[in-house]
């Protein structure tokens, strides 16, 4: 049969339809996954084309599976992030959801004060076990969604469930009634779809789900979770590991529209946020995502990650506020105890620090020269130095500028006498044998040793830097 697509006014032909293959032997792509070497990437050179959503959002489960890998959050906790994340996400709430557990008093006790706070974004929903008992639970506390799982490889179908794949269709089905009939959306997570049969299983599974949600008149969304961060970004990649490919065949074969469509990254091989990226790019309107990445194993895709990528493909924040960003890396580390990777993107301390003396000195003519974008405006963080015995002259007068925040037409220059005498006591400390970057409050006592306690002064005693 033909018919018009409506995406892409082209005549397409519309009777592919596959069904379920219930193989009496489990379907574990041994040829990519042999389990004693690094996973392959095979390429079948099918293209798939682009087609990004007219709106795309993010998701968040910071407080789901970003609590699964560390000491649980107190309420309190919980209630000034999920507030941070409300103002990053800015009026039009492109951070759309956060997803909550509810098993224990003080989940459910976290869970009724965020709602209490009436904010319309993000949206409050959960993830719980798919038994009566919970959709139940759910119901009662007044949340309208909820994940489940619907484990869709081989490895969880035969190995973790024990059963074939047309019982765990059958059993995932009956769920979802039962969460429909208690008046609760499902939102059905897809685990370890980067090692499913796509066609032979995932597509005739969702098929049977869009067919329900048809029947009852609710949208029903559907999770595609990359649990093990096998996913790939490039094109041509075969099944079941692209990303493209996934999004393409849930919408193309399935007939899932975008705004249902939802992607759940790992980062176990560093393709976290290219993977996120490309589900957007290919038609999946949502990304699921932790505050500073933290989850699972390696982390999931870094919530603040997505911010810069969305503003990178739209142009534009839309009204998301990235200051808070830094807020919430310093909360993290104040409140909570986190030790943030000094090198990570964004949060980390060392995120826009340079230690080499002819960066600095880029730095000190033009800060464009050597950082990504107007940190200071967007990140609330001003490109730095840490000094070390590459900083050279320049390393330590941008230091000073920076750290003591003298104003632009009193800076000091590298030529200046109390950079010559740091200098000469940073190269000392290197001389005997010192190996690390010299902390700020070691350079502070330095400078009031070097001041006779006096610190430094530009009130307009000192001279001004040349042409200013």
């Amino acid at each position: 049969m033909i018919e018009t697509s409506d995406k892409t006014n082209l005549l397409e032909q519309t009777n592919y339809h596959y069904e379920l293959q219930d193989v009496k032997e489990p379907n574990l792509y041994r040829d990519i996954f042999d389990y004693d070497s690094v996973p392959k990437v095979a390429f079948n050179h099918r293209r798939v084309p682009m087609n990004m959503p007219k709106d795309i959002w993010i998701t968040d489960t910071t407080f789901r599976d970003g609590q699964q890998s560390r000491s649980p959050y107190t309420v309190k906790q919980i209630v000034d992030l999920y507030k941070m994340m409300a103002k990053l996400g800015g009026p039009y709430g492109i951070i759309r959801q956060s997803e909550f557990f509810v098993y224990s008093k003080k989940d459910r006790e976290a869970v009724e004060k965020c709602m209490e706070l009436g904010y319309s974004f993000p949206e409050i929903t959960t993830w719980i076990r798919a038994t009566k008992k919970d959709f139940r639970l759910v119901r009662d506390i007044g949340i309208k969604e909820t994940g489940i799982l619907v484990s869709c490889s081989d490895y969880h179908i035969f190995k973790k469930l024990r059963m074939n794949r047309k019982q765990a269709v059958e059993y995932y089905l009956e769920t979802i009634r039962s969460a429909l009939e208690e008046g609760i959306v499902p939102r059905c997570h897809l685990e370890d779809i980067t090692r499913a049969d796509f066609y032979g299983f995932v597509v005739p599974f969702v098929n049977e789900i869009v067919k329900l949600s048809k029947e009852i008149g609710v949208p029903i969304k559907i999770r595609a979770c990359d649990t093990m961060g096998y996913g790939i970004p490039y094109s041509e990649v075969a099944l079941p590991r692209s990303v493209p490919g996934i999004i393409y065949g849930l919408q193309h074969y399935s007939g899932v529209p975008s705004e249902l469509l939802e992607w759940h990254g790992h980062n176990d091989f560093y393709k976290a946020v290219a993977n996120a990226s490309t589900a957007w790019l290919y038609g999946c309107s949502a990304v699921n995502c932790s505050l500073l990445g933290i989850g699972e194993r390696t982390g999931n895709i870094p919530l603040e990650a997505m911010v810069f990528e969305y503003a990178s493909l739209r142009g534009s924040l839309d009204g998301m506020d990235p200051t808070v960003i830094t807020d919430i890396a310093r909360y993290y580390k104040d409140e909570i105890g986190y030790d943030i990777p000094p090198m990570q993107p964004f949060v980390g301390s060392n995120f826009n620090v340079t230690r080499a003396g002819i960066h600095a000195d880029g730095l000190m003519k033009d800060e464009e020269i050597y950082n990504i974008f107007n940190t200071d405006k967007l990140l609330k963080r001003k490109p730095s130095v840490a000094v070390n015995k590459t900083s050279g002259l320049a390393g330590i007068a941008y230091w000073l500028n920076e750290h003591y925040e003298i104003p632009t037409k009193y800076e000091i220059e590298k030529d200046d006498p109390m950079v010559e005498k740091l200098k000469n006591w940073v190269d000392i400390l290197y001389v005997d044998g010192r190996t690390t970057s010299i902390a700020n409050e070691e350079l502070e006592q330095k400078v009031d040793e070097l001041t006779g306690g006096k610190g430094l002064e530009h009130d307009g005693r000192r001279k001004k830097k040349s042409g200013k």
